[in-house]
């Protein structure tokens, strides 16, 4: 007689991990990254998926656990991908869901996920290493520390200008790139962006509201511009055109792997550059990720080097050199 086939177990939890010391931006400072994790458990397999809940877009840790745990139902009764897309909108809740379904399709298969998705396998990649909001003389001084060759400066408060003058005395090697987190305005646009292309930035993320970004679309510009905040999926991309020249992919914004691997295909296809990036967490929820290093000008993946501590097999850092995650953690 046949086994009766298992049915997929859907579970979720919420986490919290200590970051090493603060982590502020423009709209404040976290001391701990709050992610959600969902399971989904079909015998001994199980898989997994994070995310991170983000304020900014009105999402709460428990209003994505209870997002994700309406789905108990539907995974057991054997929800697809493709169904998620339609059935959950872009966010925290449908990135944790569609990275637990690679994760388990690909225990499944007795492969890794890359080769599921029939993308070239992850290699090496540098990281940019983020300096936090802080005075100049402060950011200044974890330049020097951070070794890495490529940096990424939070900014969008007065004295930008001073900040990013300190940082490129304090780092002449390093490659630079700012971002402001929606911080600058109209009136204080120019000086900003004329500090950076005097210190050499090479891009600007976000440097205005996502409501307000209209502006972008007739300044001079010595740097890339970036969309973060105004970029979630595919049907953002037309209204970015004549704005900007590059976009930042985040899986908690995309909703999962498979939109993200879509907007990066066509992104390309627009003419935009690439960014992928990741909000603070493990090694778990940047791991994914890295199959879209291949088509990115710049890496953002440092989550995990924020934290005062990772997940066990977490993803390996070498300096500034990100490996591909193993079969332990991820894919």
């Amino acid at each position: 007689m046949a086994k009766p086939k298992l049915k997929p177990r859907l579970s979720v939890r919420s986490e919290r991990w200590p970051i090493a010391g603060s982590f502020a931006i423009s709209r404040g400072a976290k001391t701990e990254a709050a992610v959600v994790v969902a399971e989904i458990a079909e015998g001994k397999l199980v898989g997994r998926g994070e995310c991170v809940p983000y304020a900014r877009y009105r999402e709460t840790v428990r209003g994505v656990m209870a997002s994700i745990a309406a789905f108990t139902p539907r995974i057991a009764e054997g929800l697809t991908r493709e169904d998620l897309q339609k059935a959950l909108p872009a966010g925290a809740a449908r990135n944790a869901l569609d990275c637990a379904m690679w994760d388990l399709e690909a225990k499944r298969a007795g492969r890794r996920v890359w080769e599921l998705a029939d993308l070239p396998a992850p290699e090496p990649v540098t990281t940019a290493y983020t300096i936090s909001l802080g005075t100049p003389e402060a950011m200044a001084a974890a330049a020097r520390k951070a070794t890495f060759p490529l940096l990424k400066l939070k900014l969008g408060a007065p004295g930008d200008p001073e900040r990013v003058r300190a940082v490129r005395a304090a780092r002449p090697d390093a490659t630079l790139i700012a971002d402001a987190n929606e911080g600058w305005n109209a009136e204080n646009l120019a000086e900003n962006i004329a500090a950076c292309a005097q210190a050499k930035v090479e891009l600007i993320e976000q440097p205005l509201p996502a409501d307000a970004d209209d502006a972008l679309a007739s300044i001079e510009r010595s740097a890339l511009i970036c969309a973060d905040e105004s970029l979630h999926t595919r049907a953002d991309l037309a209204k970015l055109e004549g704005k900007y020249d590059a976009v930042n992919i985040k899986l908690d914004k995309a909703g999962g792997l498979t939109e993200a691997l879509a907007l990066a295909d066509e992104a390309a296809r627009m003419g935009f550059d690439i960014m992928i990036g990741s909000m603070v967490g493990t090694s778990l929820g940047v791991a994914p990720a890295l199959l879209l290093a291949h088509r990115a000008r710049y890496v953002d993946l440092d989550g995990p080097l924020l934290l005062a501590r990772d997940r066990d097999e977490g993803l390996h850092y070498d300096g500034a050199a990100l490996h591909p995650p193993s079969p332990l953690l991820w894919g």
